[in-house]
């Protein structure tokens, strides 16, 4: 097999693996990318080259690697002694894969790691309650916010919430606090 056809099949390879494993395809099946793939190669050997770039994969898109660090990574791989590490050719269509796919990858598996519903939209406005007590009509401002909440691909959910000064001022601390703790958390970092 030609090199442009190997570096073919492994870009082929790695689009299938990720149409399974991020982008939720169960009809992409590892006998499929074999038998349309590498229909010569034995099961066995296939089947060890299918895990070894569904880990490489794996660990690329957990870590989020930019171009320097996938650099640095398929150096290293590419290196390893055995049969650890990956072939040139590999290692080329890994960085050209990554490099056109990271973003919508990055994106499945935050789709994926969200269990709860998400903040979709907020509107508020503020209103004057009018009551009247013994005679005398009070006039207090109150806080109307509509919060949008949902998950990817389903029907958003809407709560509102009425909020006097008070409740307002309580919820602006929280959030001061909350500011607080994700500005140590970034500069720590």
């Amino acid at each position: 097999m030609a090199d442009v056809d190997r570096q073919r099949c492994i870009s082929a390879l790695l689009k299938g693996i990720t149409q399974r494993f991020y982008y939720g395809n169960s009809d992409i099946t590892e006998d499929l990318l074999k038998n349309e793939l590498y229909a010569e190669m034995p099961q066995e050997e296939f089947h060890a080259l299918h895990e070894k770039m569904r880990a490489l994969l794996k660990s690329i898109a957990s870590a989020d690697m930019d171009q320097a660090q996938l650099e640095a990574f398929l150096t290293a791989q590419t290196r390893k002694q055995g049969g650890g590490g990956v072939s040139p050719e590999q290692a080329a269509a890994l960085s050209r894969f990554w490099k056109a796919h990271r973003a919508r990858v990055r994106e499945s598996l935050l789709s994926q790691s969200r269990w709860e519903p998400g903040l979709r939209g907020l509107k508020w406005r503020v209103d004057l309650h009018s009551s009247s007590s013994r005679g005398q009509l009070t006039n207090s401002p109150v806080a109307l916010v509509e919060l949008e909440l949902g998950r990817t691909g389903e029907n958003s959910e809407f709560m509102c919430l009425e909020l006097d000064e008070q409740k307002v001022n309580s919820v602006l601390m929280k959030m001061a606090e909350l500011q607080e703790s994700i500005d140590r958390i970034v500069h720590h970092s």
